[in-house]
């Protein structure tokens, strides 16, 4: 029901359109037909009264002629008027130019002796300026009307018994001329007005279209811009403008809006078989990856650009493969864990025999040691798959941060020298799940503590709101080794680690966990070696809040 009343508004709005279209089109016509009636009048006053025109002008009665011709001078200025009062409407103030003209040539032509002078071809050109505007049958009554009026013209002149001879052969041409040019304009002008509104059609359908087309590239995910010859931004959609840091808008300098796609612009070259680039926009941006279609040929220079983020793509992929992971191993945990339980257990009671000697304890420890490690690789992926979306909540940082270290040092191993809190301002305020928020935070310190030196460690969590930032952080500094530049990208893959005893979900979980409740984690490497975890709690401010 709600389609069909859409369509009957596009139908009316369509048809509104195209009436509006018609009328602007009577309007001009009546424009030139009022130009021509302001001519002619003016015209033949001045022949008749300088006496420079042809000298049939008023020849048999000037007095009507004078009278005549002063009347439709004055007539004409009075449609001008109307005209500009755009009041009665344009098929309307046609009537009334014919039927004044029709009267006015009428009697001028008596007056100057009769249609031998020619004058009564001047209807015919009211005639057809009139069909062009007024429908098929009110052109032809007006065509009857001229005829009947000529014909009863010679009656009069041949009652009369004036100076002036009847031609009633001449007259009955005359009319036939008006029927003639009246019905050859009717079906010019039909022709015309089919063509127009087949125009007017086309021009509907493709305006609807390009709307189409402009929605369509304005809400897509992949960014789409249009760059000339000249560097210059010709067009941008809005998922391009968030890729490139929310540069400045259409017509500007690509290379203001991004230096690294200007370059690479710069150098890529048409006829190579390659056609996409990786970079990224902004120092810890998402990578990107561009398309490059030349548009117009190579003489024109113009070239779309198609801008994806392949972190999406990557984290789709991923997001795939640990689903079908997480089926697979809850299909096969129970399977799994009851073996592994009976190798823990046997290794647990074989560590406890009083005549192991030293090699064989080792061996046990190494057997406990590996079995945890595929336990907990099970328990990790188990929750991927079963992850719960969140329930996020204001939560004021600093408390909160200072009873998760309380936690971190009785149950994470931590040592209270180890972990350092510093938030300002105090009262900075956050929105996150709780828990999922916990595990996040968690999991950064104890790579952390995996990762940094065993004595000397020092984890600082600082936070809140800078002038940086408008909106809260939260940093997770530590002073180990660092992370060398050519793994970086990948240490938020899963099962990704550089440890023999790691399991590469901890900082994948927090990747994922962070998404879920629109918080963006980062990697930044220290200066002078460490690690540096960001959180940013920005996302929440470019959408729906949570009551």
């Amino acid at each position: 029901m709600l389609n069909w009343l859409d369509s009957l508004d596009d139908t009316l709005k369509n048809s509104g359109q195209a009436d509006k279209g018609a009328d602007h089109t009577h309007w001009r016509s009546l424009s030139l037909y009022l130009l021509y009636r302001i001519t002619l009048s003016l015209t033949l006053m001045f022949f008749f009264y300088s006496g420079s025109g042809p000298t049939f002008l008023g020849s048999v009665v000037p007095e009507l002629f004078a009278i005549t011709g002063t009347l439709y001078t004055a007539l004409t200025f009075v449609s001008v008027l109307f005209f500009l009062w755009r009041s009665p409407n344009p098929v309307q103030q046609t009537y009334l130019a014919l039927f004044v003209d029709i009267s006015a040539i009428l009697l001028l032509t008596h007056a100057s002796g009769g249609v031998q002078t020619g004058m009564g071809m001047l209807i015919a050109v009211s005639i057809i300026a009139g069909a062009l505007i007024i429908d098929g049958r009110a052109a032809l009554l007006f065509a009857a009307l001229a005829a009947l009026a000529v014909i009863t013209d010679q009656i009069y002149i041949s009652l009369s018994k004036t100076t002036i001879l009847p031609r009633f052969i001449q007259a009955g041409f005359l009319g036939a001329v008006f029927f003639a040019t009246a019905l050859l304009t009717l079906v010019l002008s039909g022709r015309v007005r089919a063509s127009e509104k087949l125009a007017q059609d086309r021009a509907n359908e493709l305006n609807h279209l390009a709307k189409i087309n402009a929605y369509v590239i304005q809400h897509m995910r992949t960014g789409v811009l249009v760059v000339d010859a000249s560097g210059t931004i010709v067009m941008m959609n809005d998922p391009a403008w968030h890729l490139l840091g929310m540069p400045a808008t259409t017509g500007n300098q690509l290379i203001k809006a991004s230096p690294e796609l200007a370059n690479m612009l710069k150098k890529h070259d048409s006829s190579a078989k390659r056609r996409y680039y990786n970079f990224r926009s902004q120092r810890q941006g998402p990578e990107l990856r561009a398309h490059f279609n030349p548009l117009g040929g190579k003489e024109k220079g113009d070239m779309l650009i198609f801008l994806e983020d392949t972190s999406q793509i990557t984290r789709e992929a991923q997001q795939m493969k640990l689903a079908s992971l997480g089926r697979l191993t809850a299909s096969i945990a129970h399977e799994i864990r009851n073996p592994l339980g009976a190798i823990s257990h046997a290794s647990q009671l074989f560590h406890e025999s009083p005549d192991l000697d030293p090699a064989d304890q080792r061996l046990t420890e190494i057997i406990k040691t590996n079995t945890e490690r595929v336990n907990q690789v099970i328990e990790n992926v188990l929750q991927l798959s079963r992850r719960d979306p969140g329930k996020p909540h204001n939560l004021q940082l600093k408390p909160w941060l200072e009873r998760l270290i309380i936690e971190l040092i009785k149950h994470h191993g931590f040592e209270s020298h180890q972990l350092f809190l510093q938030i300002e301002p105090t009262n900075t305020e956050i929105i996150a799940d709780p828990e999922q928020l916990r595990q996040i935070v968690a999991n950064l310190c104890n790579n952390a503590r995996e990762h940094g030196p065993k004595d000397t460690l020092k984890v600082h969590i600082i936070g809140g709101i800078t002038q940086e930032f408008n909106h809260p952080v939260v940093d997770i500094i530590d002073n180990g080794p660092g992370i060398e530049p050519k793994v970086a990208k990948q240490i938020f893959e899963p099962f990704f680690t550089t440890r023999n005893t790691g399991t590469g979900l901890g900082l994948y979980i927090a990747k994922e966990l962070s998404e879920t409740n629109h918080i963006r984690l980062e990697y930044i490497p220290g200066p002078t070696g460490g690690s540096c975890f960001r959180l940013h709690f920005d996302l929440w401010q470019h959408g729906d809040r949570p009551t």
